[in-house]
């Protein structure tokens, strides 16, 4: 079974049409079962309103993919910051440093292959991906 890990990187590079993005909704639509941490999708709708208050969208364009990630994300499964990945995520990655935010998504990958051991990640930001790496996480065929 194909299981993908979507860290934010690769939501927003899908979500806002940037080059990356055909990709990403290949990857997605061929996977069998794509996971995330609840993070990701904070950081989209965080991403979403940035993006309409700098101009960059409009604020149809920020509703229309506000949609698009609420439609989306109602097939993927969600884990929460729960205690045991708060517990990984202040403990010390491989290609330290780590920023906050990126050490919850590595340990929620790493909580998620306890039950998809084949899990792989699709991610755009080359710290997690060099600490997905160390930790025995693969990255998504490109």
């Amino acid at each position: 079974m194909m299981v993908i890990y979507f860290e934010t990187s690769a939501l927003l590079s899908w979500l806002m049409g940037e080059p990356h993005a055909a990709e990403v909704k290949s990857q997605i639509d061929n996977a069998q079962m794509v996971v995330t941490s609840s993070l990701a999708l904070v950081e989209a709708e965080r991403a979403l309103i940035r993006a309409e208050s700098q101009g960059i969208l409009s604020s149809g364009e920020a509703e229309k993919l506000s949609g698009l990630l609420a439609r989306s994300k109602s097939s993927w499964m969600l884990m929460e910051i729960s205690e045991e990945v708060r517990a990984r995520a202040g403990r010390f990655f491989p290609a330290e440093p780590v920023r906050t935010l990126d050490a919850i998504h590595l340990a929620t990958a790493l909580m998620f292959m306890r039950v998809f051991p084949a899990l792989e990640l699709l991610s755009y930001d080359q710290r997690i991906l060099r600490n997905a790496a160390a930790l025995g996480i693969t990255r998504v065929k490109r």
